[in-house]
């Protein structure tokens, strides 16, 4: 029997997995690649109903598919839709809309919006390893000008959170310049305010102490001397002295940004960080093929439930 290699394209993947067999298959190895597991006892004893594809325990006698437990779960929408969706969201330099995904996929635009926001959740870091090295930390704000808005929603908007204008949202960022062989990293957090205690925080939590911490002058990074080496520069004079720059975290901005204002136009504020974790997955990642950015969304899919309920709040 002759078997088709793994796809490199996106058409090719639309082919690879068009058999519903082949799609299970596929999902199943990489989820259980020592042989299916029972999502509800854990036992790996079962018999598998290919009628159906599904397997059958023999121990709690419960079934199920390789959806239940993960972001596929209670999902009407055929593997293969999925995985065309993932291959497409994975491998997009500027992120695809809900609208772009329900004309590509023939879904409605309520369940493309879904199922990108199910796939979002997959691609967040799962690791809480620690950088270390020379770390660039900066800010940026996310939203609409207020210079765009009407007079009275401006006055309303507008609270002061920090550098940026009050009706925006800041992210704060901390990349870590290539190490190890890797190229450079980048964690990005949605945050209420900019303020020394909001950044020292996250410094504190993503960086080693004794790491090297390149800002731009902003007081909400002054203090971290002793625990950190930090090199500051003042844009108002120069953007780069030597090692000492933002220039990398900088690009990353430009990047997430593109993608927002871009593709999505606005988003909300709720939903964000789904938005955050899409581009820094992307960046991270940006030295694997499709194929690989693709596998590695589906490592992360188990144990990764994601209700409508629970992402609407209703």
């Amino acid at each position: 029997m002759k078997v088709n290699p793994l796809p490199k394209t996106l058409i090719e993947a639309i082919r690879y997995f068009a058999d519903p067999a082949v799609a299970t298959d596929f999902v199943a190895t990489l989820r259980w690649p020592n042989g299916p597991v029972c999502p509800r006892c854990e036992s790996g004893r079962y018999s598998y109903l290919s009628s159906r594809r599904v397997w059958k325990c023999k121990d709690c006698q419960k079934q199920y598919s390789v959806k239940v437990g993960t972001i596929f779960e209670d999902s009407p929408i055929p593997l293969d839709m999925w995985l065309a969706s993932i291959w497409l969201i994975a491998n997009s330099k500027n992120g695809i809309s809900s609208y772009e995904l329900h004309r590509a996929i023939g879904i409605t635009q309520k369940s493309a919006w879904f199922v990108l926001h199910r796939i979002r959740l997959a691609m967040q870091i799962g690791s809480f390893d620690k950088f270390d090295g020379e770390i660039e930390v900066d800010e940026t704000y996310v939203g609409g000008k207020a210079w765009n808005m009407h007079k009275h929603v401006r006055a309303r908007k507008i609270t002061g959170r920090g550098r940026g204008t009050g009706n925006q949202t800041a992210v704060a960022g901390r990349l870590q310049r290539p190490a190890d062989g890797r190229p450079s990293q980048v964690r990005a957090t949605v945050v209420n305010d900019t303020t020394k205690r909001t950044l020292h925080g996250l410094i504190r939590a993503h960086v080693n102490t004794g790491a090297t911490i390149y800002s731009d002058a902003y007081a909400g990074y002054k203090g971290l001397t002793g625990e950190y080496k930090h090199e500051s520069i003042d844009h108002a004079t120069s953007y780069v002295l030597g090692r000492i720059h933002t220039n990398s975290i900088e690009n990353f901005w430009a990047l997430l940004k593109r993608g927002i204002h871009g593709t999505y136009v606005q988003v909300s504020v709720k939903h964000l960080f789904r938005y955050v974790d899409e581009r820094v997955f992307t960046f991270n990642e940006r030295d694997l093929n499709d194929f690989g950015r693709f596998t590695l969304v589906l490592h992360r899919v188990s144990g990764r439930r994601l209700t409508y309920a629970a992402l609407t709040g209703k």
